[in-house]
C-alpha cells in the first residue's frame, strides 16, 4: 500500500470542496453541535488511491445504511476469488491516549465464490453451508493467525483496539493527537447519515489542564 501524499490529499480535498461548497456549511453547523462529518466520497477516494497492489481488494463499495455502513469488496483468499458484503454498526467507542477500542456489530455478511467451479477448501465450505455467516464473530475468533488488534469476537460482535495496528501505534502524530484531544473530547457515537460518516463528540471541560500540558510536551 503506497504512503499517502499530503499535497495530493490536500489538493483533492480542495477540489472536492470547490465542487461541493455545501460541505463547508455542513461542517460549520456540525461544529456547533460537536459533530464531525466525513463524506463517504472521501473514504471511496482513499480506497481508490491507497488500496493498490496484487493483494488489495477490488470493486470496493462503500454506502450509507443508517446508522451503519454497508461495505462490499472482491478479494482473493485461500486460493479463491471471493465477493464479500456486510453492514457494519459501531455500538461503542472508547478512545484514550493508550487505547482506541471500537465495538462493532456485523450484519448481513455474505460471501460469494466468484470461481464457484473451483475446488479450494473455502469454496467447498461455502457450497456446503458449513460456515455460519450469521455469526461472523465466531469465525474471526477461530482464525489461526488472528490480527492482534482484534481483541474479542463472538456471535455478530467484534471488539477492536485500533492502537494495536503497528502503523497507528508507532505514529508519533497519532500519539500526540490522542494525548492532546482525548482529555477534552470523547466520541459518543459513530453513525452514517446523508452519505456521511458522522462522529458525535462530547466535551470534557475538566480535562483542559491535561490537554494543555500534553500540547506543551
Amino acid at each position: 500500500m503506497p504512503k499517502p501524499n499530503p499535497k495530493v490529499l490536500l489538493s483533492a480535498a480542495a477540489s472536492y470542496l470547490r465542487s461541493h461548497p455545501e460541505e463547508l456549511v455542513r461542517a460549520v453547523k456540525g461544529a456547533a453541535g460537536l459533530r464531525v462529518g466525513v463524506p463517504l466520497d472521501a473514504l471511496r477516494y482513499l480506497v481508490r488511491e491507497l488500496a493498490t497492489g496484487k493483494k488489495a481488494p477490488t470493486d470496493v463499495v462503500i454506502e450509507a445504511a443508517p446508522p451503519g455502513i454497508r461495505l462490499a469488496a472482491s478479494f482473493r483468499v485461500m486460493g479463491s476469488n471471493i465477493r464479500g458484503r456486510l453492514t457494519l454498526f459501531v455500538d461503542a467507542i472508547d478512545v484514550e491516549p493508550g487505547k482506541a477500542l471500537l465495538t462493532a456489530r456485523i450484519a448481513g455478511l455474505d460471501l460469494e465464490a466468484l470461481d464457484a467451479g473451483g475446488d479450494s477448501p473455502l469454496v467447498g465450505l461455502l457450497k456446503s453451508g458449513a460456515l455460519d455467516l450469521s455469526k461472523p464473530g465466531n469465525l474471526l475468533a477461530f482464525l489461526p493467525n488472528r490480527p492482534p488488534f482484534i481483541l474479542d469476537a463472538k456471535d455478530d460482535q467484534v471488539v477492536l483496539d485500533l492502537l494495536k495496528i503497528p502503523k497507528l501505534a508507532e505514529n508519533p502524530m497519532v500519539k500526540k493527537a490522542l494525548a492532546v484531544v482525548t482529555p477534552v473530547l470523547t466520541v459518543r457515537s459513530i453513525r452514517t447519515r446523508d452519505d456521511h460518516l458522522e462522529m458525535q463528540l462530547r466535551a470534557i471541560p475538566s480535562g483542559l489542564k491535561d490537554s494543555l500540558a500534553a500540547a506543551r510536551l
